[in-house]
């Protein structure tokens, strides 16, 4: 069981501008501050994936996301919100103001309202929706284990919150918030 300390400290980390490692409903997600461009290119560095493929956001609650996306019109609205809190993640039309490093230039946001109970507690304590990648480099498997997170990322993570994952089995899938459409399944 991952303590109210733990996730208090992951937060401070957070909120410093760093970068963590933390549960999420299926793998080991990478996280930091979405408007943090130094933290958000260390995430980036981290996994060697380029800005323009975008990133996730996760966040407690959907006023978290409110600041990043807009919720699509009626009646893909009731069904992006009837997913939540859950494993589905929906690409939304990011506001103006959203920063391009999280969209990756395409006016477009992956976001999810998490129901992981540690992914939650966390972007809560933090006050905000937080970067949500699998902890990974690019083309290899994403991590379920903090032990072996540890030893691949090492150093460049400024801090492991381990904790259980949740029921999934692979990370989930991402529709078009806007036409309903699978994009990974």
């Amino acid at each position: 069981m991952t303590s109210p300390l733990a996730i208090g400290r992951a937060a401070r980390v957070v909120r410093g501008g760093g970068v963590i490692a933390y549960p999420t409903e299926a793998v080991f997600g990478l996280g930091c501050l979405p408007r943090d461009r130094a933290a958000v290119m260390r995430v980036l560095a981290i996994k060697r994936r380029s800005w323009r493929k975008g990133l996730i956001l996760i966040a407690a609650n959907v006023e978290q996301l409110a600041p990043y996306v807009v919720l699509p019109p009626q009646p893909q609205r009731d069904t992006v919100l009837e997913s939540w809190p859950g494993p589905h993640t929906w690409i939304l039309e990011a506001h103006a103001r959203t920063p391009r490093w999280l969209t990756g230039g395409t006016g477009g946001l992956a976001v999810r309202v998490t129901a992981h109970p540690i992914a939650r507690a966390l972007c809560l304590r933090v006050g905000d929706a937080l970067v949500s990648t699998s902890a990974n480099r690019s083309r290899r498997p994403p991590h379920r284990r903090a032990l072996r997170l540890r030893r691949d990322l090492g150093v460049s993570v400024d801090y492991v919150l381990a904790g259980a994952l949740g029921n999934e089995l692979r990370p989930t899938a991402i529709r078009d918030g806007r036409t309903g459409r699978v994009l990974r399944a």
